[in-house]
């Protein structure tokens, strides 16, 4: 167990806390940073004064939170059930945490064999709506299976919708992915989820602030998504209406410098119409893994360039091109009018003339030279796909 060299030292009085102030407390997060633990422990423990920038009504809340604290059981009750308390300055803190200043976590109970912090340094948030639509199902499982098949870590919240299919896809493709809940790690919520967030813990990590036994509130919600934000290098959005709460972890992204993304659905849609108004700001569009890459990746791990299908008009030179384009539509037309239109001789348009016939293009009339069947087709076509 972390901190085992000091039992009753910072590693007790940060799970006193832990069950005693709520996740994202930036009073209580000022208190520890210009107090110390120790210090903030035993003022909660004895009473008396309240620290400085709480109502009394807040500070008496404390204090009975306070009363029924036992860290010593929380440690044992987390030890037994394979979950460790991982603070600040141990190995395995990941550093990018501490971005969030006062707001920082206190430290986070962790289920699993690897190492957040090595983990943490190549990931990358994939969230979205919970009553997310089956193409949002689908481009979340897709982009985690493609980030996860590339050595990325896959982090999201463990909820229905899009945070399973995240999670789901990065576990099927054999690879990697942390699940950061808003309760106590010893107990899945939701319900539903038990059998996933088991599976995660056995393949990947499963963290959270609250101690065992804790159970979620919508406020809990909210402030675990800075953690999500804080811990990756960018957060894909995948489906969010206006007041999804997915929104929140990537506009925390945001205030961290963290990559924001976005894929988009149907214009019509009310589930992507949070996404959209994201890439509408600063977030950036992602269709696939090598684009979300691409963004948060190492210099030169590039998406391959996107064009449409290769036509047969696409490989000629561009000289041939230019004499193709100056023959009319619908009619026969002299060696000379090409020749003007492709700005070039005569001479160069009448070669270039009979290498298209050669290829299909033209055909010869008395009265100069005309466009075929096939090159106007061809023509329609790679306007359409213009």
């Amino acid at each position: 167990m972390n901190g085992g060299d000091d039992p009753d030292g910072e590693l007790l009085g940060r799970v006193f806390l832990a069950r005693v102030i709520e996740p994202g407390d930036e009073v209580a997060g000022r208190w520890v940073r210009e107090f110390g633990v120790d210090e903030v422990v035993r003022r909660l423990r004895e009473g008396g004064v309240a620290l400085p920038g709480v109502s009394d009504k807040r500070w008496a809340g404390l204090l009975a939170r306070a009363g029924e604290a036992e860290p010593r059981r929380d440690l044992a009750v987390a030890r037994g059930a394979g979950v460790r308390f991982v603070r600040p300055g141990d190995g395995e803190w990941p550093g990018q945490l501490d971005d969030l200043g006062d707001a920082r976590p206190l430290g986070l109970w962790v289920r699993g064999r690897a190492s957040l912090r090595m983990w943490a340094l190549r990931s990358v948030a994939v969230v979205g709506a919970r009553a997310c639509t089956e193409y949002g199902a689908h481009m979340a499982a897709t982009l985690a299976a493609g980030l996860a098949e590339r050595g990325w870590v896959v982090v999201s919240g463990g909820a229905y919708g899009v945070d399973g299919a995240a999670h789901r896809g990065a576990l099927g493709a054999g690879g990697a992915t942390v699940a950061v809940l808003a309760c106590g790690v010893d107990r899945p919520y939701p319900r539903g989820h038990t059998q996933l967030i088991t599976r995660i813990a056995e393949q990947g990590l499963v963290v959270g602030e609250l101690p065992p036994g804790d159970h979620p509130t919508p406020s809990r919600f909210v402030l675990r998504n800075r953690v999500i934000a804080a811990l990756t290098r960018g957060t894909v959005v995948v489906e969010a209406a206006y007041r999804s709460g997915s929104l929140v972890t990537a506009r925390a992204a945001q205030r961290l410098g963290r990559h924001t993304m976005g894929v988009p659905g149907p214009a019509t849609s009310g589930l992507s119409a949070g996404v959209h108004e994201l890439l509408r700001q600063e977030a950036v569009l992602v269709t696939d893994a090598t684009e979300v890459v691409e963004l948060v990746g190492d210099m030169g791990e590039l998406a391959p360039e996107r064009r449409g299908p290769v036509l047969p008009r696409d490989l000629l030179d561009a000289a041939a091109r230019r004499v193709l384009a100056a023959l009319p539509g619908h009619r026969a037309a002299a060696a000379d009018e090409i020749a003007c239109g492709a700005q070039t001789t005569q001479d160069d348009a009448i070669a270039r003339l009979y290498e298209l016939r050669s290829l299909g293009y033209v055909e010869r009339h008395s009265d100069g030279w005309k466009l075929t069947r096939q090159a106007m087709i061809s023509a329609r076509g790679g306007r359409r796909g213009s």
